[in-house]
């Protein structure tokens, strides 16, 4: 059975967050949130996690994760930014967008895109997922909580609970996050493409 985690929205118990980041740093899958949907989420390198995740999202080869991140520099660890794109995603950032790009040796292999060689990033503004960030020290390899077979991501962290308790090892609830997932924009090509249109506003890469 998974456990369940109630933590404040906006001041996010720092006990709390210490059980769960202990939770991610053993090895476990958590249901979390962010400013843009509840994600599945493991640490980097936790190939039993990755394994999990494509299993419950039903995910194919082809599927980015997304390196959630702290901060912008740690964020820049990860993948290669020229000027031009650093500051489209600085003025971007922290907010519900996720970024494509050609990812630095940093990255696992089985994270990325096999022909491409790229991985999603995204930096989020969202109290619990930046404290539970903050506390593990790096980024959180993640996924959208979104099920086959159903238009819209989980939003309540009981619903949550009750359909991946044996799926998952936690669920980290703060209340509703929302149902529209990230925009997801693509800078590995010569020009920024649109992915998916979500939350965040697509006006300055259009």
């Amino acid at each position: 059975m998974a456990k369940y985690f109630d933590v404040h929205p906006e001041n996010p118990q720092q006990r709390t967050i210490g059980s769960v980041v202990d939770l991610i740093r053993s090895g476990s899958l958590v249901a979390y949130p962010t400013d843009s949907c509840f994600a599945l989420g493991c640490q980097l390198g936790n190939r039993d996690g990755i394994s999990r995740i494509r299993t419950i999202r039903n995910l194919d080869d082809r599927h980015h994760f997304t390196l959630v991140c702290e901060s912008f520099a740690q964020l820049g660890r990860f993948v290669h930014l020229d000027n031009d794109v650093f500051r489209a995603i600085k003025a971007s950032t922290p907010g519900p967008y996720t970024f494509i790009l050609r990812a630095t040796s940093e990255v696992p292999k089985q994270l990325l895109h096999q022909k491409k060689k790229t991985v999603g990033v995204r930096i989020p503004d969202h109290a619990v997922a930046q404290a539970l960030l903050a506390e593990l020290g790096e980024p959180i390899l993640s996924s959208t909580l979104l099920l086959p077979g159903e238009d819209e991501p989980l939003t309540q962290g009981w619903e949550i609970k009750e359909r991946l308790d044996h799926v998952v090892d936690a669920v980290v609830d703060s209340g509703d996050c929302g149902t529209q997932p990230t925009t997801v924009i693509d800078f590995s090509g010569d020009e920024a493409e649109i992915v998916r249109r979500g939350a965040g506003d697509t006006a300055r890469f259009e």
